[in-house]
């Protein structure tokens, strides 16, 4: 079968590998249909941030069960399933409370052992969440980072009637953006730098944009006078800039989520640390997207939203191909933040050979 495998020093490869075999009875062999690239992998094929190598990377997919261990009597060969790729011990007092992304021993698919980059896998009944037939192979591969948003929201106690506004207009913010839209929120304003992005949340639903290049952090806040009450923010950049620019756009008892991972150290001013305290923001930490009980509501909700047409995958894919095509636009991004997602798919042709 064929994989992408990763190498030291940046290396992507198509290589041929063994059939996986079932080894447990709770095992289930999975064809792979669709992967997607996430920005977390980008370090762990540039930047030596991966826990081994080689790998095979992917923890977004879904695919269609091949085979069942003895023990699983829940799936049957044929039906389309996406990815769980958090494995728990289930046994620790963190996992006791269904506190699963906080289990103190826990594994993952695509980082912490290899993952769905390859025509074929076998996972643990657990790690797979069944999908209804009308939804797509694309949209399953979207719904572990589609329950990443959906995982802030839960946290911060829902959307619905919440004046919503989402920093950074990546795939995460993007997926979070048309989320909160059909769970009910009051509006949705999206920000970022790049007007391209803007222009894309706007067509998507944005009920405004801000290009926070172009304005300060005191015009934007002053902009959104009007939506300073029941604000839930949701930073999904991850830099320094955007966590404190959250901060200082929030209205009074703002509730304020932390999804973007921060790979540089940050430096709050007495003065941007005096405004959680002034204005009583309320900061909610938000690790994954599992809840109890496993895998989380987060993941019915994304089958709910991808059922009722919520969410518009076409405008964030920017490349759709098989493991040659999928493997030269990797590389082509020499280490930079993908601009649109792109996504491994077993059935799209190769590139033809010059």
């Amino acid at each position: 079968m064929k994989s992408v495998v990763i190498h030291a020093g940046g290396s992507v490869t198509v290589e041929e590998q063994p059939m996986p075999q079932l080894q447990d009875e709770q095992d289930v062999l999975v064809e792979v249909l669709c992967s997607g690239l996430c920005g977390s992998d980008i370090p762990r094929i540039f930047h030596e941030g991966a826990h081994f190598y080689p790998i095979t990377l992917g923890h977004e997919f879904s695919g269609e069960v091949r085979a069942c261990g003895s023990a699983v009597d829940d799936l049957a060969p044929g039906e389309r399933v996406c990815c769980v790729p958090l494995q728990p011990c289930f046994t620790c007092d963190e996992c006791q409370r269904q506190l699963w992304s906080q289990c103190r021993h826990y594994q993952f698919i695509g980082s912490r052992s290899d993952g769905g980059n390859r025509q074929y896998v076998v996972l643990p009944r657990r790690n797979l969440f069944r999908l209804p037939p009308e939804v797509s192979p694309v949209a399953g591969a979207f719904f572990e980072p589609l329950t990443v948003g959906l995982h802030a929201m839960q946290l911060a106690g829902g959307c619905a009637n919440k004046q919503v506004v989402i920093i950074g207009a990546g795939t995460i913010g993007l997926l979070a953006l048309q989320a909160a839209k059909a769970l009910g929120a009051r509006s949705v304003t999206a920000i970022d730098i790049n007007p391209e992005r803007l222009a894309l949340a706007r067509a998507l639903g944005a009920d405004r944009v801000f290009n926070s290049q172009a304005m300060t952090a005191q015009a934007i806040h002053a902009a959104l006078t009007p939506q300073r009450f029941d604000q839930l923010i949701l930073e999904t950049a991850g830099s320094p800039q955007t966590v404190t620019l959250a901060i200082e756009i929030a209205g009074p008892q703002a509730q304020l989520g932390l999804i973007g991972t921060l790979h540089r150290d940050i430096t709050l001013s007495s003065a941007c640390f005096g405004l959680i305290l002034r204005r009583e923001l309320r900061l909610l930490g938000s690790w994954m997207n599992y809840s109890g009980p496993w895998p989380g509501v987060e993941w019915q909700q994304a089958m709910q939203l991808f059922t009722e047409g919520s969410i518009n995958l076409d405008a964030l894919i920017a490349v759709q191909a098989g493991p040659q095509g999928y493997a030269d636009a990797v590389c082509a991004l020499s280490g930079r933040p993908m601009n649109g997602k792109i996504v491994l798919d077993f059935s799209a042709p190769e590139p033809e050979k010059s």
